[in-house]
């Protein structure tokens, strides 16, 4: 297998300022989403061309955006008003986990900062320096974050302490033992770990990260993984390269997304709403994936989006110069 472009570089041809990265806001599967008929979209928040947001995650009207230069944006009315503030470091932070009780925010250099409580912030050991794409964490306190160059990294303790997980990457399988880069990660409340990334590698972990199963590969690879409660779920990629679960990521079947665009997130409910992010472009599907249509909107056509997640307030995308998108009325 050939490596193809990291998401970095990607970004970088975009935008020199930041390094970019594909990264999944998990979302939350008893939200209903809102109906996709005319599909409205509105700019909540924008912010200069030299910002950007990577990453979006919301606990009922509870949530929080993060990007470039240490960038976050905070809300607790579902986003319809946001509050911007700073994080103790100047580094982009790629990846997001909210929870009730516990923030994980990851980035840069192996960066990964840590709060139980609203403005508080905790840098901690990540055992690694490489660049951390997502992070996800259970009720349980197991936590898993991925990044660039195979790097894994394993916390047992809600993101106190982490240990890097090491790989063999020839016995898994990559061409010549080659290190992927891994982009999105999801932590399900039964411990099991499932990761995408380079070659279209999809990873499956049933004992916290000490074993691993391929479960895919492709030559396109893969940005962003959502799965929800009921154990249906997406991953989505390269070249509209877009995969549907529907046993909790055991077995995957392939869609036609209708796009070639780099696919970058992605967020369903169970009432069959499916919003993908892309670059310039968006992907809706209103019946669960088996058909699909792109949003004509100059909002969407003209700059790219990451992140996505739910609210009562609806479906939010993040992106370029720090736009908080809702799709959706």
């Amino acid at each position: 297998m050939k490596p193809l472009n990291s998401m970095s570089e990607i970004f970088q041809k975009l935008r020199t300022r930041s390094l970019g990265a594909a990264l999944l806001g998990a979302a939350i599967a008893a939200m209903s989403a809102p109906a996709f008929a005319a599909t409205p979209v509105e700019v909540l928040v924008e912010g200069t061309v030299h910002q950007a947001l990577f990453a979006i995650d919301f606990v009922g009207d509870k949530g929080m955006a993060v990007g470039d230069d240490g960038e976050v944006q905070a809300t607790e009315d579902g986003g319809r008003t946001w509050k911007q503030a700073k994080l103790p470091t100047e580094m982009a932070m790629l990846g997001l986990d909210f929870d009730r009780g516990r923030i994980l925010v990851v980035g840069q250099s192996g960066v990964v900062l840590r709060s139980d409580a609203p403005g508080k912030w905790e840098k901690v050991d990540s055992d690694t320096d490489k660049r951390l794409f997502s992070v996800s964490a259970n009720a349980n306190g197991f936590a898993v974050a991925v990044g660039e160059f195979g790097a894994i990294i394993l916390s047992n303790d809600g993101g106190s302490t982490w240990t890097q997980q090491e790989m063999d990457w020839l016995e898994i399988g990559t061409d010549g033992g080659a290190e992927p880069h891994l982009y999105s990660v999801f932590v399900g409340e039964d411990d099991v770990v499932t990761l995408v990334g380079e070659f279209g590698l999809i990873l499956r972990s049933l004992d916290k990260g000490q074993s691993w199963n391929v479960v895919n590969t492709a030559e396109a690879s893969l940005f962003a993984i959502e799965i929800r409660d009921d154990g249906k779920g997406f991953a989505v990629g390269q070249d509209g390269y877009a995969l549907k679960t529907r046993d909790r990521g055991e077995t995957w079947e392939a869609l036609d997304v209708g796009s070639k665009a780099i696919l970058n997130g992605v967020h369903s409910s169970p009432n069959g709403h499916v919003v993908v992010s892309a670059m310039r472009e968006m992907m809706i599907s209103e019946d669960g994936g088996e058909t699909w249509r792109a949003l004509d909107n100059i909002e969407v056509t003209t700059v790219w989006y990451v992140g996505v997640s739910a609210s009562s307030n609806g479906v939010l995308a993040v992106g370029q110069g720090g736009r908080i998108l809702k799709v959706g009325s």
